[in-house]
């Protein structure tokens, strides 16, 4: 065999193990390799409003994941918004007085389910359903209502004041 075929071999199998490398790289970073390998039980919460909250996106407690979103649907009784959480179960001993929060990652980040542990002796079963939830804070809401309140006080201020007699 030649120098030549050898190098070529050698640089296809550089090649090869690049693109292996860039597969795994991003499946630690799109979380897909999580899917079966951790044993998770499941928790149900209720929101009027979930924002841009979806599908796999972190549950939280005090910074640390602790499981991901399973489904997003509605529930057909309330017109709420019902959030399937998978947990993982290892955190088996959530109170049962446990409340949700829908938050965002810095200003513009993408949400995730904020957990914040109650002080209940009793703790969560597999399809338990959380009392307390938040739902998300909508940008263009917080904005709307800001500029309408502006725009209330702009026009009270404007009036002439009523003349004495």
């Amino acid at each position: 065999m030649s120098t030549s075929r050898i190098v070529e071999t050698l640089v296809g199998l550089f090649v090869a193990l690049g693109i292996v490398a860039l597969f795994f790289l991003s499946l630690q970073v799109s979380g897909i390799s999580q899917l079966g390998g951790e044993r998770s039980y499941r928790i149900y919460a209720r929101f009027e409003n979930v924002g841009g909250l979806k599908v796999r996106s972190p549950v939280s407690m005090a910074g640390v994941r602790i499981g991901r979103v399973g489904a997003i649907s509605i529930d057909p009784q309330t017109f709420q918004a019902l959030v399937e959480l998978r947990i993982d179960s290892q955190f088996a001993d959530l109170p049962v007085d446990t409340s949700a929060k829908i938050l965002t990652s810095g200003l513009l980040g993408e949400q995730y389910v904020g957990l914040e542990a109650g002080g209940a002796d009793a703790v969560l079963k597999d399809g338990s359903t959380l009392k307390l939830t938040q739902s998300a804070l909508v940008l263009e809401n917080i904005i709307g209502q800001f500029l309408f309140s502006k725009a209330a006080e702009g026009s009270g201020s404007n009036a002439a004041p009523a003349a004495k007699p």
